[in-house]
């Protein structure tokens, strides 16, 4: 299947290439067709980007066991990340967007998926009929949150826990409005992270919001929401706030928190609200062009038993996470060192005994282009 859909692709872009050879020029590998009144003529533009991802870690308990989150489940293994085609197109008013994922990151993404939908990412049409609103409809990566599946967007390669316990991403509309500083976003979707919905559940849908605003140049903040009935019928909302600041052109910090509440099905009633929640501060430094640290802390509370099931019951994590980022072109670099202090016994020692505490260390590569 995945022969034919790259076969597909290839004729497909052969074909747009070799038809506007003569009628266009090539500026920053972008396609624009010419004109004898460029100006008048509607604007198109398809552009492709991607991305590959390699890593190799290694837990010092010497156990896969230890890892609870996302995208990094190995000891003492060279392991593949993901391998990532976007194709975007745009015209005055209507874009598309193909954004494409192989490997165990994209699968991990994808979890609600089979087949050839694990390995679409994103797919959306976008229509702006005016320059302060867009409108858009498809498959994206969710709003909520600071960190993003591509892993040349984060500066960390391991991923939050906040991340790991999602969203991750939404199908379905939304409105997108550009007012002065502020943003608004408004949409309905599926359930959470489900392009198709499970049988019985079609009539289930979500609701999407955010407020953003660029308080100055400098500092920017983002106020998310997503809440609705999930298949197992139980009643979830989230909230998030993401902040990012930039002290001058060496530092700067984000910021994130956020909190789930669901209330679970009974068979008759939805229960009492119980939470998760998260906070995570990342200090940013790069005192060269090349090279930068990040430093994130992690602090996420599971009083409720809702996440760490392993755990016999409630239970708070406290996560801290170091890493530099050699840079050369589209080419990073990611040595990185992690700690993670859990309130109870989660974790296992070299000789397989509980513990409260875990360590690992991991060399990244990421190319992107």
């Amino acid at each position: 299947m995945l022969r034919k859909l790259f076969i597909a692709i290839i004729t497909v872009n052969s074909f747009v290439f070799s038809s506007a050879q003569e009628a266009s020029v090539q500026i920053d590998s972008t396609l624009v067709p010419k004109s004898e009144d460029n100006d008048s003529a509607p604007k198109q533009a398809l552009s492709v980007t991607g991305s590959a991802d390699f890593y190799y870690k290694y837990d010092f308990a010497k156990t896969r066991g230890n890892n609870f989150t996302s995208f990094t489940n190995s000891h003492n293994s060279f392991a593949l990340g993901m391998a990532s085609v976007k194709f975007e197109h745009k015209s005055d008013k209507v874009g598309a967007v193909l954004d494409l994922g192989f490997g165990p990151r994209a699968s991990e993404f994808s979890y609600n998926d089979n087949g050839i939908l694990q390995a679409v990412k994103q797919l959306y049409i976008t229509y702006s009929p005016a320059d302060w609103i867009k409108f858009t409809a498809g498959t994206w990566a969710t709003h909520v949150g600071y960190e993003l599946l591509d892993p040349q967007l984060n500066r960390n390669y391991s991923m939050s826990y906040m991340f790991t316990n999602g969203p991750f991403s939404h199908t379905g509309i939304k409105a997108d409005i550009t007012k002065g500083k502020s943003g608004f976003m408004l949409g309905v979707s599926n359930a959470t992270d489900f392009r198709t919905p499970p049988d019985g559940q079609i009539n289930k849908k979500f609701l999407l919001a955010q407020y953003s605003l660029a308080a100055t140049d400098n500092i920017k903040l983002y106020f998310n929401y997503v809440g609705g009935k999930a298949p197992d019928t139980s009643k979830v909302n989230q909230f998030d706030l993401v902040a990012t600041a930039k002290i001058n052109d060496m530092f700067n910090i984000g910021f994130n928190g956020t909190v789930n509440s669901s209330q679970s099905w009974d068979g008759v009633k939805n229960s009492e609200s119980k939470s998760w929640w998260g906070s995570a501060l990342y200090l940013n430094v790069d005192p060269k062009s090349w090279f930068g640290l990040t430093l994130r802390t992690e602090y996420f509370n599971d009083k409720n038993h809702l996440k760490f099931m392993m755990a016999p019951a409630g239970c708070d994590m406290f996560a801290t996470t170091l890493s530099a980022n050699f840079k050369a072109g589209g080419f990073i670099f990611i040595p990185e060192f992690r700690l993670d202090n859990a309130s109870e016994v989660i974790f296992a020692d070299k000789a397989g005994a509980g513990k409260k505490s875990a360590s690992n260390f991991l060399l990244a590569a990421v190319y992107s282009f």
